[in-house]
Parts: structure tokens; sequence; C-alpha cells
């Protein structure tokens, strides 16, 4: 149950993610849609095929897409209504960041994955769909610029798999590696941290 609700609110605000990218990008209702499900779905989808779960969680539960549409819908009518702040795509993308990093590491870490199989998993969980939506927006992908992204990802799942191994309770240990990935992430944006670079003499 824990699993299924991670996933389904990762995919509600993953959805809306893309739904705010499409509408920058001034898609029309089909592309808004399209871009707000790979975004939803991308990472979780890679996800589940290196880890030869099968069907892939949104073939064998339809809740994820309605949540998709239910997401993309309420979206939209915000956005006709009200403002949208710069920051929104940001913020939401910062959650589902942090929600489908600890979902991905919860279902590697189920199947008896290795500690850095279960990092790997939940990172690519986290950031696959961002990179799906950001090719598909024509975007470098937040993962490959100097954005503090998919370490934060890295580290949130690190936290988890740490106090997991102390014993700590399943729910306590997601809850603190969630707000460690969303907290990264998000300070990185209000202070402009961003990863060294390394350029060739």
């Amino acid at each position: 149950m824990l699993l299924r609700l991670l996933d389904l609110f990762g995919v509600a605000v993953f959805a809306i993610s893309g739904a705010l990218a499409g509408i920058a990008a001034q898609l029309d209702l089909l592309g808004i849609l399209v871009l707000a499900s790979v975004t939803a779905v991308g990472g979780g989808t890679i996800r589940d095929l290196l880890l030869s779960r099968h069907p892939i969680f949104w073939i064998e539960d339809p809740w994820p897409l309605f949540s998709i549409v239910c997401a993309t819908a309420l979206t939209l009518l915000w956005v006709h209504l009200f403002p949208v702040p710069r920051s929104a795509l940001l913020i939401a993308d910062a959650l589902g960041l942090a929600l489908f990093a600890m979902s991905g590491a919860r279902i590697a870490e189920s199947t008896g994955c290795r500690t850095l199989v279960v990092i790997l998993m939940g990172t690519l969980t986290g950031a696959g769909g961002g990179v799906v939506r950001d090719l598909l927006s024509a975007r470098v992908p937040l993962i490959l610029r100097q954005d503090i992204y998919a370490s934060a990802a890295i580290a949130g799942v690190a936290i988890y798999l740490l106090m997991r191994a102390t014993k700590a309770p399943a729910a306590f240990a997601l809850a603190v590696g969630f707000v460690t990935v969303a907290g990264t992430r998000l300070a990185a944006i209000a202070f402009d941290l961003r990863l060294p670079t390394f350029v060739l003499p």
C-alpha cells in the first residue's frame, strides 16, 4: 500500500511538472497531455523494464493514468484562472524527484537488489521522466547540467538506506529520505547552488 501511494503521488506531481513544461513550450492540449504522461511514468517505466517487473506498473494498475489525466486537467484549470509562479515548475519537479526517488529505491530494495543498484534505481526513477520531458521540450536535461538534481536523489536514497541499515522503520526512513531529496533540490534552486565543473588546461 505504501509503495502504491508513493507511486500515485509521484505520478500526479510529475504530471503537473510535465503539464507546466508543455504550457511553457506552448504545446496544444494533446502535446501537454503527452508531456505530462512521459514525465509522470517515464522513470518508473525504465525502472520496471530494468528490474524485469511485468506488467509495468501503469499497465497493471490504471490509477496512475487516471492520476495523470486529473493532474493535467487541474493544472490547465489553475493556469487558466490564476497566474503561475515562475518557480512552480521547479518546485513541482523537486517534489516529484523526491517522491519517485524514494518509491524507486523501495521497489528495488523489495526485489533484493544490492545497495548500489537500489541507489541507481531510485535515482533513475526520480530523474528519468524529467530527462524525457526535457528532451521532448528541446531542452538540455537537468541531469546533464550543473544543477544539483540527480545528486540530490543519490543523497536521499543513500540516507534512506543508511537509516534502514540501523533498523529504522521503513516509513520514517522514507520520510527522511524524501525530505533530504526535496530539501537539497529546493535549496539548490533557492540559493543557485551548482556542482563544480572541470575544464581541461
